[in-house]
C-alpha cells in the first residue's frame, strides 16, 4: 500500500471509504436514454432570446445571492400563498444536503421508501446520518412497488425520524403513491417530511396545495426533467419559518450567473415546456403499449417520463443495447426488488422506436 493510500484510508471514514462513486457512464455516441432528460431543444426563437442574454450577463461578477425575481417567478407557477417561500439550490441533490445536514443531530434518522432515489441514502451517508429504508410492496400486479403503509407507519413510530423523503412520483419505478397514504404518514411523522416532486410535470398530482395544511410538510422539485438539465437548478419551497433556518446552510453564490438568467427566460416561456412534458407524456404512452406486446418484457406503468421493465438476463440486453448505440440504465444488482430491470428514458419517437428495434434484436439474441 502507497503511503497516500495508508493515509487516506487513516484519515477517511470507514463508511465513506465503503462507497462507490455516482457512476454517470460514457455517452458518446449513443442515443442517450439513461438521465431522464427532455430530449426536446426549445424552439430556435426562444434558444435565439437565450443566446441573447447569454452575451450580455456580466459572468465577471459573482451572481446575485437571493435571486427575487426568479423566485418570484416561481412562487406564481406555483401559486405559493403567504407564509410560503423558495429555496434555490444547485439541483436538487444540494437541497436534500442541506435537509439533512440542519437536521443532523446525534442519534437523529433520515427515513425513505426502497427502491427509491439513490442520493437519499447516499447523502445520509455522506453527513453520518442514520438511514431507514422501509421496502415497497412487490405483488406481481399492478399494485408493484406502491407504499406498504403499515410497516411505514411502524418503521416511524419505532424511529422517529426528523427527516422523511418520498419521490412523488417514485424514482426509479415511475408510479404515483396513494395520495391518502402520503397525508398519513405526513400526520404521523414526528419531523420533516419531504415530498420530492421531481417528475412534476408528468404527473397527475402535487402536494404544493396541502404546503398550508401541514406544518412539517415541504415540496421539493427540479427544473431538470423539464428542459434544463444542463443549469442544475432546484427549487424547495415551504414555510418561510423552515427556509430561513436552511438559508443559514445554503453556500453563497451556489446557483450562477448562467443559470439564473437562463432560467428566468425558460420560466416566461413556462407555456412551451409544459407542451414538451405533454408531448413527452403522448411518447410515454405510445412507448408503454410497445413494451406491453413485447414478449419477454414486463413493464411498470409510469407517471413520470422514464418507463421502468423487466426482462430475462437484463445486464446482457443493457450490453446489448449499447452494442446497438442505445444507452438505457441498468438497475440489476442495485437493489433486491429490481432483479433484472432496465429503466428506459422516453425520447422523442424517433428515439423510441430505434430503441424498440434495437430492444427487439437484443432479446432474440439473448434468449
Amino acid at each position: 500500500m502507497s503511503p497516500v493510500s495508508s493515509l487516506a484510508k487513516t484519515l477517511i471514514r470507514p463508511e465513506i471509504l465503503a462507497l462507490h462513486a455516482y457512476h454517470v457512464p460514457d455517452c458518446a455516441g449513443l442515443i442517450k436514454l439513461d438521465a431522464m432528460e427532455n430530449p426536446y431543444l426549445v424552439p430556435q426563437p426562444l434558444r435565439d432570446e437565450i443566446a441573447s442574454v447569454v452575451a450580455a450577463a456580466h459572468i465577471n461578477r459573482y451572481p446575485d445571492p437571493n435571486p427575487h425575481a426568479l423566485k418570484e417567478q416561481i412562487r406564481l407557477l406555483l401559486e405559493l400563498p403567504e407564509g410560503m417561500d423558495v429555496l434555490l439550490g444547485n439541483g436538487s441533490d444540494e437541497l436534500i444536503q442541506l435537509l439533512a445536514m440542519a437536521v443532523n443531530k446525534p442519534g437523529a434518522v433520515l427515513l425513505s421508501v426502497e427502491p427509491s432515489f439513490v442520493m437519499y441514502k447516499m447523502i445520509a451517508t455522506f453527513i453520518g446520518m442514520r438511514y431507514v429504508g422501509v421496502p415497497l410492496r412487490t405483488n406481481s400486479g399492478p399494485s408493484d412497488f406502491s407504499l406498504d403503509l403499515i410497516s411505514t407507519l411502524d418503521a416511524i413510530h419505532r424511529e422517529q425520524p426528523a427527516l422523511i423523503f418520498l419521490a412523488y412520483p417514485n424514482n426509479p419505478t415511475g408510479n404515483l403513491f396513494s395520495h391518502d397514504d402520503v397525508r398519513r404518514i405526513i400526520d404521523a411523522a414526528p419531523g420533516l417530511v419531504v415530498i420530492d416532486e421531481a417528475y412534476y410535470a408528468f404527473a397527475s398530482d402535487s402536494f404544493v396545495p396541502q404546503l398550508t395544511h401541514y406544518p412539517n410538510l415541504l415540496v421539493m422539485r427540479t427544473f431538470s426533467k423539464l428542459g434544463m438539465a444542463g443549469l442544475r437548478l432546484g427549487f424547495l419551497v415551504g414555510s418561510s419559518v423552515w427556509l430561513e433556518q436552511l438559508e443559514k446552510l445554503r453556500l453563497p453564490y451556489n446557483v450562477g450567473v448562467l443559470p439564473q438568467l437562463v432560467a428566468e427566460k425558460l420560466l416566461e416561456n413556462h407555456g412551451v415546456l409544459l407542451q414538451q412534458a405533454d408531448q413527452i407524456k403522448l411518447d410515454r404512452a405510445a412507448l408503454y403499449q410497445q413494451l406491453v406486446s413485447m414478449a419477454g418484457v414486463e413493464v411498470y406503468s409510469s407517471e413520470a417520463n422514464f418507463l421502468l421493465f423487466r426482462v430475462a438476463n437484463a445486464t446482457a440486453v443493457f450490453n446489448g443495447l449499447k452494442q446497438r448505440g442505445v444507452l438505457i440504465k441498468n438497475l440489476n444488482g442495485g437493489h433486491p426488488m429490481l432483479n433484472n430491470c432496465l429503466r428506459v428514458t422516453v425520447g422523442t419517437p424517433e428515439e423510441n422506436e430505434l430503441f424498440i428495434s434495437a430492444l427487439q434484436d437484443t432479446i432474440h439474441q439473448t434468449v
